[in-house]
């Protein structure tokens, strides 16, 4: 077992209260109720002053979370919070200034808690806040350091993939208030642009590449009626299937569906075309070298994303040697397999096999769409009735599986999860974009799906924002390596309880591993070493039996969110490694629903905060013992 150690966030006490190992469990979660679920363990509170520090201190978290939640309208909707229903984020330099001003206000009253009378559940949260706010603070050196608009994501794909997805529609006031955001988008895109402009004259330009998947993406949004003669919009179609379902007259869905179109013409269209004009004018001036080396202070900003993603202190150069060695284990693995399914070729030959032959692919069809994604629902409904024997605690919000939709699967990525609402009467949604079905072979199907899904990120996600004596902060907050350590990990979990049966199956387990292993070498090879885009696709194409196309969207999405790849396998080590640990220490007493809890029921925590909590538990159960 690879072992590291994580140093960035040294901040909790060593001796951390057992009560909060055992006192988070989830409960139902009442999104109106600010204050009164947030004081956690009283149970365990032996101080009148401890108690009174500790409720001030979660009432100020609750004020806090509030505070900043409902700067961003966007984010209210996608908590299923309809204040501001009608409006978009502000993007403007006056609001991100106006925002630091209030963190630094925020941190002032924050550092008037004695947190010495907090129990020790809050003392966490104390410190995991106090943490949040200095480095919100301090990232603020490198807040133009982004790129608002790439094919992964940005503004221009938000607001139809909000409106669409979040945006729900149970009367007219909520119709209203989606007109209203379609009336709203120039000004969201005026901003935009001032943005993107204020990013150019520092020489901050997302690289070439970026610029005709940005461009195509914004020109399907106002392609379709009433834009042209052809079949509906994606946003009409939309609001018109939300307006049909409502139990009003005729003439008032006509009415708002007239007005919508009115909307979509007069606002929504000339705000997409100006955006376009602008990003064939921004084009010109984007180059062909991508990692973040060539800006100023690269390197610096660079290392800095790399402590923030993976809460630990490694290098970039530790982490690109972590990844070869990762690579090079796999790969003898694989090699196993390969011998098992008595294939005569190497495993490069191999790789070549699994990307070329059909049988491993399902149709590129409408059928063969409806096909994958009913076998990955089977997949996660299977998984469902085994999870007694890992977990102690299971998520009450329901989960779905949905194709991306077809305005952003070209650029989107291969799969991702979206969280639940915080009153859980959105389900959580596992998407799996079937745009080349060549790229989501069946033999990674499952792995996939247990990663996206359960036990994967709705396990752990929905789970987190049902803890209700979990301040919000931390039930809708999170960390990276945290989070999607556990995706990973929960990949190899149902390998441990006979799943997998099929070889080809366990190799695509083995592959999705392999595939983030890959990423710390060419995250790492093209913000650090100075790969180029074709250096860094030719080495996923030789290392992984994934597609050509699969492999450049890749690296065309590690170079525009550099370091945000690297959570993955960190992260999974870390919880690997703690495992054993664990395993070791308590030996016959072990119980892998323990250890689950004990990481889950205490929220996304930076992964040394983690260790500190698996130490404290394994110290209980020996003495216990």
């Amino acid at each position: 077992m690879i072992k590291f150690t994580a140093t960035k966030v040294a901040l909790l006490p060593m001796a951390i209260s057992l009560a909060l190992l055992a006192g988070c469990g989830p409960k139902t979660v009442d999104p109106t109720n600010s204050t009164a679920n947030n004081s956690a363990n009283s149970s365990a509170i032996t101080s009148d002053t401890t108690v009174s520090e500790s409720e001030k201190a979660n009432t100020l978290f609750e004020q806090i979370f509030m505070e900043s939640v409902r700067r961003n309208p966007a984010r209210l909707t996608r908590l299923g919070i309809k204040d501001d229903y009608d409006k978009w984020q502000n993007l403007s330099e006056e609001h991100y200034q106006a925002g630091l001003m209030l963190q630094r206000d925020q941190l002032a009253r924050l550092n008037n808690i004695d947190s010495t009378k907090l129990d020790d559940a809050t003392r966490i949260s104390y410190l995991l806040m106090q943490q949040n706010l200095q480095q919100s603070l301090d990232d603020a050196k490198w807040h133009l350091y982004s790129y608002p608009v790439n094919q992964m994501f940005g503004v221009h794909t938000q607001v139809p993939s909000l409106l669409i997805n979040q945006h729900m529609i149970d009367n007219e006031s909520d119709a209203a208030a989606y007109i209203a955001r379609l009336n709203a988008v120039p000004q969201l895109f005026k901003q935009l642009q001032q943005q993107l402009e204020q990013r150019a004259e520092q020489g901050i330009i997302a690289p070439k590449f970026v610029f005709p998947h940005a461009i195509s993406a914004s020109k399907n949004i106002i392609t379709g009626a009433p834009f042209d003669t052809s079949n509906d919009s994606t946003l009409l179609a939309d609001f018109s299937k939300k307006v049909h379902k409502l139990e009003i007259t005729e003439q008032a869905k006509k009415l708002l569906i007239d007005q919508a179109k009115v909307a979509l013409i007069g606002s929504v269209k000339p705000a997409y075309s100006g955006l376009i004009s602008y990003l064939q004018t921004l084009e010109q001036q984007a180059g062909t070298d991508d990692g973040v080396w060539r800006l100023k202070q690269g390197a610096e900003f660079y290392q800095h994303a790399l402590n923030r993603t993976t809460t630990t202190d490694l290098t970039s150069e530790q982490i690109h040697q972590l990844g070869l060695d990762e690579v090079a284990r796999i790969h003898t693995e694989m090699r196993q397999i390969k011998q098992q399914v008595n294939f005569s070729g190497n495993l490069q030959q191999f790789f070549v096999h699994l990307r070329e032959d059909s049988q491993y692919y399902y149709p590129d069809s409408d059928q063969g769409r409806a096909d994958y994604l009913a076998e990955a629902s089977r997949v996660i409904e299977d998984m469902k009735g085994r999870l007694d024997s890992l977990f102690l605690v299971k998520p009450k919000a329901d989960l779905i599986v949905k194709a991306v939709e077809p305005f952003r699967e070209k650029s989107a990525g291969k799969a991702f999860y979206q969280q639940p609402s915080m009153d859980g009467t959105r389900p959580g949604t596992y998407y799996a974009n079937l745009y080349n079905m060549r790229d989501m072979p069946t033999y990674q199907l499952e792995a996939l799906a247990y990663h996206e899904g359960i036990p994967g990120h709705h396990m752990q996600l929905a789970i987190n924002q049902e803890l209700e004596n979990m301040p919000k902060f931390r039930r809708f907050g999170g960390y990276t390596a945290y989070i999607e350590g556990w995706g990973l990990y929960t990949e190899q979990l149902p390998k441990e309880i006979g799943l997998y049966q099929n070889p080809y199956s366990d190799f695509g387990r083995l592959a999705m591993e392999l595939w983030r292993a890959c990423r710390l070498v060419v995250d790492t090879g093209i913000h650090s070493k100075k790969w180029t885009r074709q250096q860094a696709i030719d080495y996923l194409v030789e290392n992984t039996p994934n597609s050509v196309t699969d492999s450049t969207k890749a690296i065309e999405r590690y170079i525009v969110m550099p370091s945000q790849a690297t959570a993955y396998k960190i992260g999974m080590i870390k919880m690997l490694e703690l495992r054993e640990k664990t395993k070791t220490a308590l030996a016959d007493k072990f119980d892998i629903r323990e250890f689950h809890d004990v990481i889950l029921k205490n929220g996304a925590v930076p992964l040394d905060v983690l260790e500190q909590l698996v130490d404290e538990y394994i110290a209980h159960k020996t003495t216990a013992i």
